[in-house]
Formats: C-alpha cells, structure tokens, sequence
C-alpha cells in the first residue's frame, strides 16, 4: 500500500499545478489521481499534459479537462487474480481501490507487488526451538538472523510482496521478543501477534484469532526460508476448490542395498540399490475458513492432525507441489545451510 497524497490532486487544480506534482515524482511512476473530495474522478498522467499541451491548452486549463475518466481500478477484497495479472500486462503500474461510493481507499502499486491476495495469513511462531540450543536460549527462533534480517521476516516481506495485508502471528516462547519485533508498521501494514497461553501445537492456536474478513487462510510455519510463489499456490488452491492445500517438497530417498521382496517366506524379487521418490509437508496450507471450527479448543492439535480429520471427512485436501528453494531450519546444520544459502540469492 502506498501514501496516497504524493499521488493526488484535487479537481480544482490546474495542469501547471499537475506538471508540479509530476516533477516531484520524477523517480516514480508518473501518475495522478484526480478527486473531488476523496472521490476519484479520474486519472492524469505526463502523457496526458503532453498531448494537451502540443494542443495548445494553457497550463492554466483545469485537470478536469485533460484528465482520464476510463481509468483501471479495484474494489477492497477483490479476488480476481487473473483481472490483476491482466492489469499489470495491460500496463498499469498504480492501480487504485476504490470503495462503492467512489472513495480512493489505496493506490497498490504494481512495479513492488507481485499481486494483491486477498487471503488471511498465519505464521506459527510459538515454538521453543530447542534443537538449535544454544542459540535459542535467550532469542525465540523466528528472530534468529540470516544475512541482515530474522528468520521471519523473510516470510512476512514475501507476503506483504503478494499483496497480502492480514498477517498474523502466534506467540508463545519469548512472546515478548516477537510482539515488541512488529510493534512497528511492516510497509504501511500492522502485524498482529497472539499470544498462546499454553503451546498448542501447530495449528490449534489459530482459532484464537478474529478474523474479520477473507474466506481462505494460509497457515505457514515462521522458521521456513522459501521462495514458494503464493500466488500460485493460490491460484491452483482456488483453481481447484479445494477445503485444503498443502505445500510439498519433492524427497527421494536411496537405499545402498538390494532390496528383497517377499511373499511368505518366498523371494519374488530383489531391488538393487532402489530410489523412492515421495513428497513430504513443507508446513504451508491453505485453508477454507469456515473448516477452521472443526479444530478442537485449547488442547495440542497439530496441522497434521487436521488434514488427517479432513480427509477423514470426505473433504478435498490436495498437494500443491513447491517448485523453488525450501529449507526448514530445525536443526543446526539447517541454519548454516541458509545462513550459506542467502550469500548467493537475489532476494531483492
């Protein structure tokens, strides 16, 4: 979300007053909303002032006469992320929202966001992370660095990226560390964090969390360094209807024996050396809200315990296969891949 006013003028303006505005954002993309109160009427851009003025129209002449009022625009909680996409081929670069009234909520800007996802989200950040002792000790693991920031924040960046403005995180071993880390706005968004009162597993905190708005949450361990695409894992979430997706990351596993096959005590055949290839969970899902009341209150229940009880159910649980770089920093020999890792990664 960007600061609306260095992108407005009012309608009473003029084109020199326009070309002002415009030179100050010489750095920027050069476009400004036109209101009338805080109504966008319309849209004008260097191109525009271009044209009026190789018509000879005074700078004096209002906005409202040179201004475009076929603009692109989208309403709060918009879903459509093929409309998205298409507005960024179309070459929108500022791409407003506006209420049903007409009011200009937000201006989204489309050269940082990789799209505008409207889905909840949850990092789990509760646990105590013990296997990487000593470190761990006085600092909870989401806020363990890697290169020039924490663990988290690489998560919480990454969202913000895909648009997506209801994070939340759950909180439990030195809570207080990780609420005072986003007591400060992330890129104009507040974090919100949820202290568990007790450790509940991976997934059975988030029902202490009011959402307010959005059908679907993505539920994500913090201490995960990924580049998945969420807006795929999105798209192919919806794309398919699923109750539940889940992120998995492909895993072969090599056996250095012949391996023997049995029927009874009868061999049938040996395996030299086999590979199995599996998938196994990368700790990111996405969720239906309306299924998170079938989660249990107040005891340990983990993420896996829920698909377990999902596909129990008859409900759609599908694997989104991860395409990327994955790693879950559990052990110490995890942190120092990463910590390697980051050194080589455009992460800009």
């Amino acid at each position: 979300m960007n600061s609306i006013s260095k992108y407005t003028i009012s309608i009473d303006a003029s084109i020199k007053d326009a070309l002002i505005l415009l030179d100050k954002l010489s750095d920027d993309v050069l476009t400004l909303f036109v209101l009338h109160g805080k109504r966008l009427v319309g849209t004008i851009t260097d191109g525009d002032i271009r044209r009026a003025l190789i018509k000879d129209i005074p700078i004096s002449t209002s906005v409202e006469d040179v201004m475009n009022k076929e603009f692109k625009y989208v309403r709060p909680q918009e879903n459509d992320i093929q409309k998205i996409r298409a507005l960024r081929a179309y070459g929108i670069q500022l791409l407003p929202c506006i209420s049903e009234n007409g009011e200009l909520l937000r201006i989204y800007n489309l050269k940082k966001k990789k799209s505008l996802l409207p889905i909840n989200v949850v990092l789990m950040a509760g646990g105590r992370g013990e296997r990487l002792r000593p470190l761990t000790e006085k600092i909870p693991k989401p806020l363990l660095p890697i290169g020039d920031k924490a663990i988290i924040d690489y998560n919480v960046d990454r969202l913000i990226e895909y648009g997506i403005e209801d994070i939340y995180i759950t909180t439990n071993y030195l809570a207080e560390q990780i609420e005072q880390h986003f007591e400060k706005e992330r890129d104009h968004i507040k974090i919100k964090c949820f202290r568990e009162e007790k450790y509940l597993g991976t997934i059975a905190s988030i029902k202490s969390i009011p959402f307010v708005k959005n059908d679907d949450v993505l539920v994500m361990n913090s201490d995960l360094f990924t580049n998945i695409d969420f807006e795929e894992f999105y798209r192919f979430f919806k794309e398919n209807d699923a109750d539940m997706s889940v992120a998995a990351v492909p895993y072969s596993v090599s056996i250095p024996y012949g391996i023997i096959e049995l029927e009874g005590k009868k061999i049938t055949a040996i395996k030299e050396k086999p590979t199995y290839n599996h998938y196994v969970n990368a700790g990111i899902y996405i969720i239906k809200r309306s299924l998170l009341d079938l989660i249990p209150d107040n005891i340990f229940y983990d993420a896996t315990d829920f698909i377990n009880l999902l596909t129990s159910i008859g409900k759609s649980v599908i694997r989104y296969p991860l395409v990327g770089y994955w790693v879950d920093i559990g052990k110490h020999e995890d942190y120092k891949k990463v910590q390697d890792l980051v050194k080589h990664l455009d992460l800009t």
